[in-house]
């Protein structure tokens, strides 16, 4: 664990662990194990009392403020002519030189996923709608059990007082509902996997509804919100080669990494593609011949199975027109290939798609020359 081949990631029990004394984790905006953490700040010549520590209430919005009125510049209204949504948050500088300040950042909304709370006043009224693990589908929004807590009798959240007090419950529910409207939460949108990606989550994106891009050798590093979207869809990729005395091999195109992606790539002059799933399995069509030295153009069609998200489909590599083999893609990622690796021309960066063709840019970089590449793709089906 934690070497080139493994993928390292927390498991959900040291998660909860790690933020005791609180409960649950990221994700979970309902508690403050999902939302609570210490903050240092460092301020020699505006801090008289170092290594004093302060307990109002405060959250990230305030920041901004804090700094503003450290260097004494006003909240700015307007951006290169683009008039700017007033600063919510309340500066911490009031509790700088008293520890005892009363309170002034007093109501604060939290909601992700469905998971939603709100502090008022030294209370905190939340419910949990999912676990982050959770992958199935959810119970309506209005089914939600809240519960009550005083946090500054109760810290870490272990009395839950809502029997006791239900009418304070209730005040604080239509708070939080309030703050919602105010703040453009409403319609909470609880689905999770299927916001990551535009198309499924009926949004657009950067791309817009462009069905086709163009790419030229040197361009790397495209984070997958910048690069057309080519999943739960048929897709045809044409790369227009030459090939120099010799044969070539190295990426000519690749889309994620080691623990998921795809790549068109050719090893021992071979055009090969690989699409990799999740890391855990690896489907590969490969020509049976080295491309001949000059002008090529390999395309990659693949058509997609259709009938949902992640399903498979058949992939088809052709040389100058010609079929040269095809092969079955069991499965398909249908969300996101990865957070940080990223779409490259001419080579693989990072961790590599495909097996057996080195590691990082120079390893898999493209020996021969890319004239162009053009990627297609349908409707997703």
């Amino acid at each position: 664990w934690g070497g080139p081949e493994t993928f390292p990631h927390m498991a959900a029990g040291w998660a909860v662990a790690f933020d005791a004394p609180f409960s649950w984790t990221k994700q979970v905006a309902s508690d403050f194990g999902g939302t609570r953490n210490g903050m240092v700040i460092h301020w020699p010549d505006g801090i008289a009392d170092k290594g004093g520590l302060r307990t109002q209430f405060s959250h990230v919005i305030d920041i901004a403020p804090t700094i503003l009125e450290a260097a004494g510049l006003p909240e700015p209204t307007s951006v290169n002519g683009t008039p700017q949504t007033p600063i919510e948050g309340t500066s911490l500088n009031y509790s700088f030189d008293d520890a005892e300040a009363a309170e002034r950042h007093t109501t604060q909304y939290f909601e992700m996923f469905g998971n939603r709370a709100i502090y008022h006043e030294g209370w905190l009224a939340r419910t949990l709608h999912r676990a982050p693990w959770q992958t199935k589908k959810q119970r309506p929004l209005d089914s939600d059990v809240w519960d009550l807590y005083n946090v500054r009798e109760d810290f870490s959240l272990t009395k839950n007082l809502a029997s006791d007090q239900p009418e304070r419950l209730r005040e604080l529910q239509a708070l939080f509902m309030s703050e919602a409207e105010k703040y453009h939460v409403l319609p909470i949108d609880d689905r999770t996997v299927e916001r990551v990606n535009a198309a499924i989550a009926g949004r657009p994106d950067l791309l817009g509804d462009r069905m086709s891009l163009t790419l030229y050798d040197g361009m790397n590093g495209m984070l997958e919100n910048t690069f057309i979207n080519v999943k739960n869809r048929s897709m045809i990729i044409t790369a227009e080669l030459v090939i120099p005395e010799g044969g070539a091999n190295g990426v000519i195109l690749a889309q994620g990494g080691r623990f998921g992606g795809w790549s068109l790539y050719m090893k021992d002059g071979k055009p090969i593609y690989t699409y990799n799933f999740l890391g855990l399995s690896r489907n590969t069509v490969t020509a049976p011949n080295a491309l001949p030295a000059g002008p090529i153009t390999v395309v990659l069609d693949f058509v997609y199975d259709g009938g949902g998200f992640g399903k498979g489909g058949m992939a088809t590599l052709s040389v100058n027109g010609e079929t040269v083999a095809e092969g079955r893609i069991d499965k398909t990622q249908p969300l996101i290939f990865s957070a940080d690796e990223t779409a490259d021309v001419g080579l693989d960066n990072q961790t590599p798609v495909a097996e057996g063709i080195g590691i990082g840019r120079d390893e898999t970089r493209f020996t021969g020359k890319i004239q162009k590449i053009t990627v297609e793709v349908e409707d997703v089906e």
